[in-house]
Parts: C-alpha cells; sequence; structure tokens
C-alpha cells in the first residue's frame, strides 16, 4: 500500500496467442495451477476464489482478476503490483504447450500514487520500454498513446502491438468497454466495508455485498464469483456464456475508486451495454466516471453517453485514437451536472 492509500487503479494485460493447440479448446486453460502461482508471484499477488465454465476460467485475486480462455489470458491487478513482470513467464509457459504470442494488449488510468508505483511501472515511458524489450520481434506493428481528457486524474494509457496491422481475431466482433470511477458516494461506499467480528468468510461476506449493493442485478444472467476484503474492499468476477466482467472497489475516503469492465459483440442488443451501465453509475454514484471503449466499431461508444448522461452526469472530453488490427479506442469522461452528485 502507498503511504497515503491503496492504489486502485488497475492496470491490465491481455496476451492473445495462436499455434497448434495439444488438446483442442484448452489451450492456455491446460497450464497447471502452479504455474499459474509462478506467474501471479512474480506481479505480487494471489488467487483467493476461482470459478470455471466450459469456455474459461476466472481467478478474483487479492488485486483484481484473472481470465483464462484457450488461447487468450486477462490479468488485471491494482496496488502496487508489477504487472507487465508476468510477460517473460507466461511466454514461456505458453510456449510449452505450443503457442506463440500474437498480440498484446496494455492499458491504464492515471495512477492516484504514481510515486508509489515500483519498476516498471514508475511511468507510462518505462513501461512501454518495458514492453518493447520483452515482446518477440515478430510482433512487430506497436503503437503507445496516452489519452488525455479534461480530468488530468483520468487519463488513458495504450500499448497495443501484433503480429500483422490487418491481422484477423476469431474475437474481432467483440469490444471491451473499461469505465473507472473515483470520489464514490460515501453511504454507498459505506456498503463496501466488513462490519467487525462479522463472523463471515471472504466468500459469503462477498456474496452479502452483492447482494446488497444491487451488483447482482447489473447481469442477472452472469455466474458471480465474488469476494469481501477485511476490513473493506470488493472483487468480482462474472461470467455469462463466453463472456467475462468484473468490478472492484476501493471504498476509503480521500482515494475512493471502483471499476466496472465487460466485453460484449457489436452484434449485441444495443440497449445491453446501455442497461449495465446504468446500473453500474447508479450502484457507485461517482464524483468523476471515465470510460474506455475499444472496439473494431464506431457505434458502442456513442452509446455509453446516452447511458450516463440521464443520470445526471455530463460528458466533459471525448478523446478517440486507432490502434493496429483496426482497433478503435475512445476516451470519454464524465462529471455531474452543475457539481451535484447523481440523484
Amino acid at each position: 500500500m502507498a503511504m497515503s492509500g491503496f492504489e486502485g487503479f488497475e492496470k491490465r494485460l491481455e496476451l492473445q496467442f495462436s499455434g497448434d493447440d495439444p488438446v483442442i479448446g484448452i489451450g492456455l486453460r491446460q497450464l497447471h495451477f502452479d504455474s499459474i502461482e509462478e506467474v501471479l508471484n512474480v506481479v505480487q499477488c494471489t488467487v483467493v476464489s476461482a470459478v470455471g465454465n466450459q469456455y474459461f476460467d476466472a481467478y478474483v485475486l487479492s488485486e483484481s482478476s484473472l481470465f483464462v480462455y484457450p488461447t487468450k489470458i486477462i490479468i488485471k491487478t491494482c496496488g502496487t503490483t508489477q504487472l507487465l513482470k508476468s510477460i517473460i513467464p507466461l511466454l514461456h509457459f505458453a510456449e510449452t504447450i505450443g503457442l506463440a504470442l500474437c498480440g498484446c494488449r496494455y492499458t491504464r488510468g492515471s495512477f492516484i500514487f504514481p510515486k508509489a508505483q515500483p519498476y516498471p511501472h514508475s511511468s507510462f515511458k518505462e513501461e512501454v520500454i518495458y514492453l518493447e524489450e520483452n515482446l518477440p520481434n515478430n510482433i512487430c506493428y506497436r503503437k503507445a498513446s496516452i489519452m488525455p481528457s479534461k480530468k488530468s486524474t483520468h487519463s488513458w494509457h495504450v500499448f497495443s502491438a501484433y503480429v500483422q496491422e490487418d491481422q484477423i481475431m476469431d474475437d474481432n466482433d467483440l469490444f471491451i468497454v473499461e469505465v473507472c470511477m473515483t470520489e464514490l458516494d460515501h453511504v454507498l461506499a459505506l456498503k463496501f466495508f466488513r462490519r467487525p467480528d462479522d463472523g463471515k468468510n471472504g466468500d459469503s461476506a462477498g456474496k452479502e455485498m452483492t447482494d446488497i449493493t444491487g451488483i447482482g442485478m447489473i447481469n442477472p444472467n452472469a455466474l458471480i464469483c465474488d469476494f469481501a476484503f477485511d476490513p473493506c474492499g470488493y472483487s468480482m468476477n462474472g461470467m455469462d456464456g463466453d463472456r467475462y466482467s468484473t468490478i472492484h472497489v476501493t471504498p476509503e475516503d480521500g482515494f475512493s475508486y471502483a471499476s466496472f469492465e465487460c466485453v460484449g459483440s457489436i452484434y449485441d442488443d444495443p440497449n445491453n451495454i446501455v442497461d449495465m451501465l446504468n446500473k453500474v453509475v447508479q450502484v457507485f454514484r461517482p464524483g468523476t466516471l471515465s470510460v474506455a471503449t475499444t472496439s473494431p466499431s464506431n457505434e458502442v461508444w456513442t452509446r455509453v453517453a446516452g447511458a450516463i448522461e440521464p443520470l445526471g452526469m455530463k460528458c466533459r472530453s471525448c478523446t478517440m485514437d486507432n490502434f493496429p488490427i483496426g482497433e478503435n479506442v475512445v476516451f470519454q469522461t464524465f462529471t455531474p451536472r452543475r457539481n451535484k452528485r447523481v440523484a
């Protein structure tokens, strides 16, 4: 933990692989748990809860989440974890099962306590250098960008790299929505504190938080794996078929933070993402909210403002950039109208 408080803003790394899968449909999911633990030890976090279905495995970590698909792995960690150090062991373990890296995406917001971050996360420049030095040479189409906003505390950092510029991915119809929220409503944030001597473990206390906050209704179809930390804090992973969602909460006054992330398809009902974002804002009622949408289509991000602005928030800035393989990233920031919280 930083001297001033816990760093809620996450670092997110997504690695995509291709190659001869020795066990059809299993791929990275066949990695032994000892191997996963070895990777997480390097990052400096641990597994606290886990669940899986026919499509992927989801792990709640002591600092955020891990998702393992047959040819894709996503690690999202907060605090002072050293996420990028997971790249070398992950590439090694993937190679042992016949998979080779074909794509990498790294994203994060602006740290609340940047001076507390260890190497290689001491600056975005250092992170990019580390990525450049540790990715295979065939990952040659690379781009790094800092996407600003009118709120300097909510800039968006993106590094994207792929084997070829026009690479066709199996999931090229998918979009990713990453939401970062600060200055959470004080009363709502209190719901993420454990009661002293509540007699519950992290799993049962997490289920209670999911129920009382309304998080369970954000996507009622999702299987939720949740965990409550002591004395405060909360994490959950949701599984809805082959789609994941995840929420992480640091509720302390002065540096309160919550994140929501989900994946969807450009062919989904447009009302799905609108409905989820609407519910997320009402669960936390943040003072500042930012949304980064990564999508092959320009249509998804336009739904974001339509979901959030009716709740009393106004879009203060919108930045767009293009990355390899046709990825469009749109970064929007919102604050309450007239500096009033959402009613």
